[in-house]
């Protein structure tokens, strides 16, 4: 290994580079690293013998291969990187001059989750100088801990960014980033209402997934214009021209004119901003009708109350106006308003097309909900704008908090969570065992396992949560129907007719080699089989029905853990199924215990009320009497389990004498316990429930 170093200016850069490469010294047929220091104040590592290496880390590398006259080149002339940066940070000190609305474009990214949606804004927004280089961090938009730790999108963000086009004019690009997880559709859904456009990007390793599928179906919904963006070309495995086939065949798109790009990398991403200034359209000029403004998100400042982000869809919004929110009813006068650039920036006022924030003082939180329409108050407007569609919640658990002073603090961040969170349901329960509480409803489990943890974090709540479940549809004998989904809500066997359940289609789209063991795990959850195709010679999509209630325990990670990883999944709610359903108490010393109660399909019923009775043995300590675990359906015990009592030596005193002394000694102790039995009670301690009901979350 030879090293050379060199210090010089970045005028003599190039020259000495190419002096290097026609060196015949000996010495260079060994491996050489080439240590470049130059007035840029980067460093620069090139390998000059054998094949490929990448030297730096800016748009302004050199690609060396090998030592022939004249193999040094560079990969861009750096005048004209140093004139793409000038303007650049010149966009970004300008992103606040306004532009005619025809040169205005709403934009969103979707994408199947980690194809490289929070890369490639956070390089939209480096290129365009929107974020200073100094203040540059991976997934700059996510702005949550719990986002960054986990590498996912939870929550969509805006931001404004002014780009000079090759026409030479100057466009306002309003950008929006989505979540990829199929538990946030509906953060997906509200930002694509607020735009006219959106870059489809695929991962050219892995191709087309399953929420690339739904994704696609909901920006068509909305008649957007779509982009097909190929990321991730630099990867060894990357095949660009068999996804872009895929696309074509599965999502019908034409791809014709495709953009291959790498946005770690850096690759691509001028032509991707040139596609969206010609290919999506600008919204229409309506600045001349009264004030009407989408609500696209919201969320609560302890300072300054609700802040609500929204798109002006037609007439002009000024600070100090007197608004109206059209759903609420309520007027408010317009403190602050402003845009996203990723960070709030105040303006005087915001017109048809444009994105940005408000702040009224607004103080209560049902005040300003996702989907209303603002207008003015004076001038209002006739009719309000469509909105969104309700969130339905497909799965419910129990939100109790650990320390029964918290119950109001817990409403009171619900409350507040709601306002960021729309597709979030909440209202007040009770339980023996944990006291008071809230029953959530909630998308999916990740979403649910989100909103513990962002109370938790955010709020400074301890919390406890019951195993989930999903609300049944139970026919009375009357004919009459009733919603339930809670155990302890279920009517009595002789009051009801049958018990429908939640059906769900899922697609499933894996490798061809995971074909057995994804049709294996859908069997073994109840589901029926609908249909198989092949996508492409090695990727197939399988198409299965099954209860919703199979699907919210284990099943994703079981998916993921039976194909290595490789495997997607996407579904959707079909509608209600009879089922043949029981509910499952368990019975400790002959009382129900009502938190300890599910509703589970006949034919699991025997397993999982084993593995509850012999939990519950493990955990429960022991008494001065004895205790019976019984898991029963109605009056019928299916599993048991008993807890023997602790025993005093009371024939400790016995060194003789005869048997009957000692048989009247153990029937004095049997008496008393059996009486001690009939008046005693059985604690169950806060850690048994709580390893209960993880068990019940994992068998149930």
């Amino acid at each position: 290994m030879v090293v050379v170093g060199m210090a010089l200016p970045s005028t003599s850069l190039r020259p000495a580079l190419h002096e290097l490469a026609h060196f015949r010294n000996p010495a260079f047929s060994l491996p050489c690293v080439l240590l470049l220091q130059t007035d840029r104040n980067f460093p620069r590592h090139c390998h000059t013998s054998s094949v490929v290496c990448l030297a730096g880390t800016g748009s302004s590398t050199f690609r060396c291969r090998g030592l022939p006259p004249g193999a040094v080149e560079a990969k861009e002339d750096l005048e004209s990187v140093d004139n793409r940066k000038e303007h650049a940070i010149k966009n970004g000190a300008d992103r606040l001059q306004k532009v005619p609305v025809s040169r205005i474009r709403n934009f969103s990214i979707i994408a199947h989750i980690d194809h490289g949606k929070s890369t490639l804004a956070d390089k939209l927004l480096q290129v365009t100088g929107t974020v200073d280089i100094r203040d540059m961090k991976e997934q700059f938009l996510d702005n949550m801990d719990l986002e960054r730790e986990r590498g996912i999108t939870i929550k969509l963000q805006a931001a404004r960014m002014r780009y000079v086009s090759k026409d030479g004019q100057a466009y306002c690009l309003n950008l929006i980033d989505t979540p990829g997880h199929v538990d946030f559709s509906y953060e997906v859904s509200r930002s694509l209402a607020a735009c006219e456009g959106a870059l489809l990007v695929v991962d050219a390793s892995q191709g087309v997934e399953a929420q690339t599928l739904a994704n696609v179906y909901l920006a068509l919904e909305n008649n957007l214009e779509i982009i097909p963006v190929l990321n991730k070309i630099d990867l060894p495995g990357a095949e660009p021209e068999r996804v872009c086939k895929e696309i074509e065949e599965v999502v019908g798109l034409d791809c014709s004119n495709a953009i291959f790009c790498s946005a770690k990398e850096g690759v691509g991403i001028h032509n991707i901003l040139e596609a969206i200034v010609q290919m999506v359209p600008a919204p229409k000029n309506t600045t001349q009708d009264p004030l009407r403004a989408l609500i696209f998100d919201s969320y609560y400042d302890p300072y300054r109350g609700v802040i609500a982000y929204f798109r002006v869809v037609d007439g002009i919004l000024k600070q100090g106006d007197s608004v109206q929110f059209m759903a609420s009813g309520k007027v408010y006068e317009v403190d602050e308003i402003g845009v996203l650039s990723p960070a709030q920036m105040p303006v005087n006022e915001l017109f048809a097309g444009e994105v940005g924030y408000l702040a009224a003082s607004i103080r209560s939180v049902a005040d300003a909900r996702v989907g209303d329409t603002i207008t003015h108050s004076a001038k209002a407007a006739r009719k309000a704008l469509p909105g969104y569609q309700e969130a339905t919640p497909m799965v419910f658990c129990g939100l109790f908090p650990v320390d029964a002073d918290q119950f109001a603090e817990l409403r009171d961040a619900l409350e507040k969570l709601q306002l960021n969170d729309a597709a979030l349901k909440f209202e007040p329960e009770t339980s023996s065992a944990m006291g008071f509480g809230f029953r959530c409803g909630f998308l999916g489990l990740l979403h649910m396992e989100i909103v513990q943890e962002r109370l938790e974090r955010e709020y400074n709540l301890n919390l406890i949560t019951t195993a989930p479940s999903v609300v049944y549809r139970v026919i009375l004998v009357d004919n009459s129907m009733v919603e339930c989904s809670n155990p302890s809500e279920l009517p009595d066997p002789g009051g009801r007719k049958e018990i429908n359940e939640p059906y769900v289609k899922i697609d499933m789209m894996t490798p061809k080699d995971y074909i057995g063991p994804l049709m294996e795990l859908a069997q073994e959850r109840r589901g029926e089989f609908k249909e198989m195709k092949y996508i492409t010679e090695n990727r197939a999509s399988l198409v299965y029905e099954l209860p919703l209630a199979e699907m919210v325990g284990d099943f994703f990670d079981q998916l993921k853990s039976r194909t290595k990883g490789y495997a997607s999944m996407e579904y959707s709610l079909i509608g209600y199924r009879k089922s043949d359903l029981v509910k499952l108490d368990v019975m400790i010393n002959g009382e129900c215990v009502e938190p300890l109660s599910a509703i589970v399909h006949r034919e699991k019923a025997y397993s999982v009320g084993r593995a509850l009775t012999q939990k519950l043995k493990e955990l429960i300590p022991r008494q001065l009497f004895k205790i019976p675990i019984q898991a029963c359906i109605g009056a019928k015990v299916i599993a048991s389990e008993a807890i023997s009592a602790m025993r005093k030596d009371v024939l400790a005193k016995c060194y003789g004498g005869d048997i009957t002394r000692k048989k009247k000694l153990l029937k004095k102790q049997a008496e008393g316990k059996k009486r001690m039995k009939s008046v005693g009670r059985v604690e169950v301690p806060q850690d048994a429930f709580m390893a209960v009901l993880k068990l019940e979350k994992q068998v149930v």
